[in-house]
């Protein structure tokens, strides 16, 4: 539709945003194969995994902040950039699990509840109610994506139990904030 016909146009969904998106998704086995390449022992290749993985979270930010301000929001980027976004913290909890850097169980609690939330919020959607991030759930996303940088990265031995407190904290607030999400859809 045109603009003179008094309707918005919607963007087109080939945008630099979506492009972001897309090469993120594009990238997640290369992240992957220099995770288990490192086998968290060999140096070069963590440094190379931590580096991907930060860039990856950048366009992740990135693409987000300029579909919103320039006003390049379309369907394909909102179910695309948070596929993307579950697709990395999997596969990178996944291959810290491989490489035995990280317990199964904290793999299993997160992707539970990612995958959990993710679907009910998808019912919720359906059923005409959009449940909004909460500021837990951005902290979740932060502590999250902290903790699996600390793993990435060849720390001194001495620093391991620093990581695996935030690794523990991140997967406390998960749980936490998937229950507070529930809890609070009831009182609605």
């Amino acid at each position: 539709m045109s603009k003179s016909s008094g309707t918005a146009e919607s963007p087109s969904n080939l945008n630099l945003p979506n492009v972001l998106t897309s090469l993120r998704i594009i990238a997640i086995p290369l992240f992957a194969w220099l995770v288990l390449r490192s086998a968290s022992e060999h140096a070069g290749w963590m440094w190379a995994s931590f580096a991907l993985f930060i860039a990856l979270m950048i366009t992740d930010k990135l693409d987000g902040d300029i579909a919103r301000a320039r006003g390049l929001v379309t369907n394909f980027g909102k179910i695309a950039d948070p596929i993307a976004d579950k697709a990395l913290m999997i596969a990178a909890l996944v291959c810290l699990n491989v490489t035995g850097a990280l317990w199964w169980w904290v793999t299993v609690v997160i992707v539970v509840r990612e995958l959990g939330i993710t679907f009910w919020r998808m019912g919720q959607l359906r059923a005409g109610r959009v449940v909004p991030a909460s500021r837990g759930g951005k902290l979740k996303t932060v502590l999250q994506s902290v903790a699996v940088a600390l793993y990435l990265v060849p720390l001194p031995g001495f620093l391991h139990p620093v990581v695996v407190l935030v690794m523990l904290a991140a997967v406390a607030v998960t749980v936490a904030t998937g229950v507070q999400y529930l809890l609070a859809s009831r009182r609605r």
